[in-house]
């Protein structure tokens, strides 16, 4: 559960399950709701006793003799300076360490929290909060290095201030793991009292949290014990039918001997009800609608180079359907049922025997083909094609992206491959080489988007033209795609706006989304044209973002047909936000539309609800600072920033911000101070450094800025701001042969 803070919108919106229009019936029939997995044991032993004792079942249970795998016989952990106690009192387990004061405490263990490889626990506080404990149980055997505790950031200096801390926010599990660790699990947060009350059907993941509410199913059941026949029997009563129907074969391919599905697969509904908790995103209903799009209930996270390497491998913990959905088997129609069993979660085969039950083994599991001793590691299909990642200290996930290996990638942008990863002591260039001579050159001359993808990260003067031809490739997986549409923002070219306009209309909801996030550099009238039909995609998540986009347009004058339209999205999206109205980052989303739309008052009020939630928030303090600069009132904004440094002494962004507004006054000499903190507490920061530059140049050392400009281009080689000042600057300092191999390098860009 443990994760770092992201400041992305991460949030809900409510909508109401209908499942009753295709039965037939005069009049609706009432929402289905939860009865419970003790209603599915009778007709459904077999699958019962599958998911018994499965990480399903122990996702989440009470702390009892049966279910807490620590050590809590009075034994010590020492981490980040604190020495920690796990003891016993009165049957309860306890532990004594640092709470949000730094002074230790004893505190009852509520809930254990997962199972394996490792197991969390958690606490009760005040305010219907449940904190997750920093210091896990290893609950592998001793031989495999567990059966210990152990501190899930060992490398960071964490104390009772640190946003890390398990007694803060970002440790909660409320908001950070609830949804996924319980059935039919209501949140309950008030706003105005910062607290929860949440509920849940079902303590662990049960049946209905992928099958959905079972009362109608389990009615019909009954009905039909009884030889009764209710009106909705087509349905067997579910909300959503997680089985193959189009009777569908895998066979082979005579010529290549690949599997081939022998209908297409048309929708992906059971893998879309696994992401609903297996991948890195975030809500946009607090009502999961079960079997509907995952982008009507969810936003989820592109191939950010926080998350993803830059052809799409795993490296923040982003779980499984992002990865997955980058893979040729997704796109043949493969499903999570192919390889795990649904209700136990192992897989259906061990070791090799799990890809051989659609790969020929003969041809596959062989030497000729992996090139590796037999029951040897290298002669595993996961380690060559679904490389390990650690998380969380111990837990290794594998990377379901089910890629072939390309070394050649590594020579080219810098992203990981999996013989390097077996073979640290050797070079990419010989496992570039190796695979070349075992295969061919044939999928090293094969173009792979992590180039095109790499090149738009790093700005590179190139970029544009591959990012639009990978934005516009159907036949890419639509995650690069869109990761491609939102990198293309730092490439602006009139020329791509007849792509853009055609991807508002993609078959594909993310492609769609980001190209309606590609608008905002547009004018208001292209705004107008292209993105008010985004409103009405059948797609939550895509109408939020044209509502986020177009909510300048709010301050216009518009017919009352296109501003009851726009004032629908936007409040949509409020609601978006307000769903995880107890994170800074739903508020600072809501000031920064209600900005848009030219609505001080609303904003101050979003931004100011943002601090009074998390006082150490840096974003909310920068915002709310410009807000006071658009209005006349730098005092204020000053007023701010100095509580913000106050509160968050080493967040760049506001000395960044107090830096501009002294510049501003002209205060150059305490501006050059600010800006310069700035660009040391994030030296990767070009935008910190190329503003330092141009304050040192006001106060008047030209040799000082173009020391700080050369220093920044080594670090971002392809930064034109900074080539564009180096020129200037050189040209005034009189280096006119330096400004003019300046004047070269930025023509060529």
């Amino acid at each position: 559960m443990s994760m770092k803070p992201k400041y992305t919108a991460i949030c809900l919106v409510v909508c109401l399950l209908f499942d009753g229009a295709a039965t037939g019936s005069a009049e609706p029939l009432p929402p289905a709701t939860y009865a419970g997995s003790q209603s599915c044991v009778t007709c459904h032993p077999v699958e019962t006793e599958r998911w018994r004792g499965s990480f399903h079942d122990r996702a989440m249970t009470e702390a009892t003799e049966a279910t807490v795998l620590g050590d809590f016989n009075n034994v010590t952990f020492t981490a980040q300076g604190i020495t920690s106690r796990f003891f016993r009192q009165d049957s309860q387990y306890r532990v004594r360490t640092d709470g949000p004061d730094g002074q230790l405490h004893d505190y009852p263990i509520r809930y254990t929290f997962g199972w394996w490889p490792l197991q969390q626990y958690l606490i009760e506080f005040p305010g219907g909060r449940l904190q997750s404990l920093g210091i896990a149980w290893d609950s592998r055997a001793a031989a495999d290095g567990g059966q210990r505790w152990f501190h899930l950031y060992p490398n960071e200096r964490i104390d009772h201030t640190s946003r890390l801390h398990w007694t803060g926010r970002d440790q909660n599990w409320n908001y950070q793991c609830a949804e996924c660790h319980s059935t039919n699990l209501q949140k309950g947060y008030d706003l105005a009292t910062d607290s929860f009350h949440t509920t849940w059907s079902e303590i662990d993941v049960a049946c209905e949290a992928c099958h959905g509410p079972a009362s109608r199913h389990v009615e019909q059941a009954q009905s039909a014990t009884a030889d009764k026949t209710p009106a909705w029997d087509a349905s067997k009563g579910l909300v959503v039918d997680l089985a193959d129907r189009d009777g569908a074969v895998w066979t082979h391919d005579d010529q290549t001997g690949l599997p081939q599905r022998s209908v297409p697969r048309a929708q992906h509904t059971q893998i879309e009800v696994c992401a609903r908790c297996h991948a890195r995103r975030g809500q946009l209903s607090e009502t999961y609608q079960h079997g509907q799009p995952l982008g009507n209930t969810h936003r989820l996270a592109l191939l950010d180079a926080e998350l993803y390497h830059p052809d799409g491998q795993i490296k923040d913990e982003v779980f499984d359907y992002g990865s997955f959905i980058q893979s040729r088997m997704y796109a043949k129609g493969v499903t999570c049922t192919d390889c795990h069993d649904a209700h136990s979660l192992t897989l259906k085969a061990p070791g090799n025997l799990v890809c051989a039950q659609c790969h020929q083994p003969e041809r596959y599991d062989a030497t000729t083909h992996h090139h590796h001793q037999p029951g040897s590691t290298g002669a595993s299909c996961i380690a060559c094609h679904m490389p390990q990642q650690r998380y969380m200290v111990i837990d290794e996930r594998a990377d379901h992206s089910l890629r072939i290996p390309r070394p050649d990638l590594t020579l080219k942008i810098g992203s990981p491959n999996a013989c390097n990863a077996c073979h640290p002591e050797k070079t990419p260039e010989w496992a570039a080489e190796t695979t070349s001579q075992w295969y061919g050159e044939g999928t090293a001359k094969r173009p792979h988007y992590g180039e095109a993808l790499q090149a738009g990260r790093i700005g590179a003067p190139d970029a544009g033209p591959p990012l639009v031809a990978l934005a516009a490739d159907a036949s890419q997986p639509a995650i690069a795609r869109a990761t491609a549409i939102d990198l293309l923002r730092g490439f602006p070219d009139p020329t791509y706006r007849l792509t853009l306009q055609r991807l508002l209309n993609d078959g594909d909801d993310l492609v769609r989304a980001a190209a309606v996030r590609y608008l905002d550099m547009t004018d208001p009238q292209t705004l107008l044209d292209l993105g008010f039909p985004l409103l009405d995609d059948p797609i939550l998540a895509v109408r939020t973002e044209a509502a986020r986009t177009l909510a300048p347009l709010a301050a216009l004058t518009l017919p009352d047909a296109e501003k009851n339209r726009l004032d629908k999205g936007i409040r949509d999206y409020r609601a978006t936000q307000l769903v995880n109205a107890e994170r800074s980052e739903s508020h600072l989303n809501i000031g920064l539309i209600e900005m848009a739309r030219q609505n001080p008052p609303a904003a101050e009020k979003a931004y100011r609800t943002a601090l009074r939630l998390d006082p150490n928030f840096g974003p909310a303090y920068v915002n709310l600072a410009d807000l006071h600069r658009s209005l006349g009132r730098d005092a204020d904004g000053e007023a701010v920033l100095r509580a913000g440094l106050a509160a968050v002494p080493d967040d760049a962004s506001l000395y960044h911000a107090l830096g501009l507004l002294q510049i501003r006054r002209k205060e150059i000499t305490k501006a050059v101070d600010s800006l310069t903190r700035a660009a040391q507490l994030e030296p990767d920061n070009a935008r910190y450094a190329y503003v330092q530059a141009l304050a040192v140049k006001s106060a008047g050392d030209l040799d000082q800025a173009i020391a700080i400009l050369k220093s920044a281009l080594q670090r971002h080689p392809h930064d034109r701001d900074i080539l564009v000042a180096l020129v200037t600057i050189n040209q005034e300092r009189g280096n006119q042969e330096e400004a003019l191999d300046d004047a070269r390098r930025l023509e060529q860009r």
